[in-house]
């Protein structure tokens, strides 16, 4: 029946289907090379997240391990490493379990041992990286001019990804709002609210800095870049942030599933099925957004060659376009210095 219905969100999930063994793999949290001439898997990045979590971070980069980027690994739990036989093979079993590793660096012939907990789950350390990793690409492009953000959902931890960025960013002349393979949620109306603040004054204070009225405002333009990948409530920011005129949108076509779900009923063998229950009506395209998702006004794609060469050319365009905009009409910060005299006339001689 579910197969049926031509709306998103419509899912089946779970029931009395047999689980096959789990064979949980640790993570390390970095990316390794084999070098023959070492013997071992040379530490080619060691990936930085959150240092204050430690799930959220590489444990080759905890307090104590002094490991370093080209570093050799040689064994893990005594047993030996080769070509064939690569970190990831070893560390099967061993998630959130401490593991021995044997390594070598480059001013030492000998061997030493450390211990750390391999991770569950390196995701959140990889995305973190990107994150990173894509903001100081935006930066140096720019000079510095343009901030750059990631929203990965419209749920709570995309909600705080995204004041985590905005506040981080609202300092510079312009703004990139990355929204690409948003899972969806249900924020999406309290982030184009703050997107949507214009800059109309400021607040100089005696000592302290000068801050833009209302706060946490952006000075100049604002692009952002979705993909195909981008759906739900992803399909819904991209379509209102063209809507609201904040700027171009630059990508691919958005996945287009707009039916909210609610309830989920549980059957008798487990299963959960869905029931599509909120639609989404815009004022341009009534229904439109359900299967089939909103258009960027800059339709570019990331080629398989581009993404094996590193390279980005949806933000390439959108860098271009957020300099062309602050080319055309860049953010000019007042003159302060000159105030008026609020003396009473003739209490005090002229300053």
């Amino acid at each position: 029946m579910q197969g049926e219905l031509g709306t998103s969100h419509a899912y089946e999930s779970g029931g009395d289907h047999p689980r096959p063994r789990q064979y949980k793999r640790g993570f390390l949290g970095a990316d390794f090379r084999f070098d023959e001439s070492a013997g071992g898997w040379r530490i080619e990045r060691i990936l930085r997240g959150d240092s204050w979590d430690r799930d959220l971070d590489s444990p080759l980069a905890q307090p104590g391990c002094a490991l370093r980027e080209r570093d050799v690994l040689l064994a893990i739990n005594g047993r030996a490493l080769a070509r064939d036989v690569s970190p990831g093979r070893l560390l099967v079993n061993e998630a959130g379990h401490d593991v021995a590793l044997s390594v070598s660096s480059g001013d030492s012939n000998a061997p030493r041992r450390i211990v750390v907990r391999a991770l569950r789950d390196e995701r959140p350390v990889r995305y973190r990286a990107w994150v990173t990793g894509m903001r100081a690409r935006v930066h140096a492009a720019t000079d510095g001019r343009v901030g750059y953000l990631h929203i990965p959902d419209m749920g709570p931890w995309g909600y705080a990804e995204f004041h985590r960025g905005y506040l981080l960013e609202t300092h510079r002349d312009a703004l990139i709002v990355d929204a690409r393979y948003n899972r969806g949620g249900h924020v999406s109306p309290l982030l184009l609210e703050k997107l949507a603040r214009k800059r109309v004054g400021y607040d100089v204070s005696r000592w302290g800095h000068v801050l833009p009225y209302p706060p946490e405002s952006v000075a100049g333009p604002i692009v952002a870049v979705t993909n195909q990948f981008a759906g739900s409530d992803g399909d819904i920011f991209s379509h209102f942030f063209k809507t609201y005129r904040l700027g171009p949108l630059v990508g691919k076509r958005t996945w287009g599933g707009v039916i909210g779900i609610w309830p989920r009923h549980p059957l008798v063998d487990g299963t959960v099925t869905t029931q599509p229950e909120f639609s989404t009506w815009a004022n341009d395209v009534g229904w439109g957004l359900e299967n089939y998702g909103t258009d960027p006004d800059f339709d570019i794609d990331v080629a398989p060659q581009d993404a094996a060469a590193g390279r980005d050319p949806q933000i390439e365009k959108a860098i271009e376009l957020a300099l062309d905009a602050l080319t055309k009409s860049p953010p000019i910060l007042p003159d302060f210095s000159k105030r008026p005299d609020l003396r009473i006339p003739g209490s005090l001689p002229p300053r």
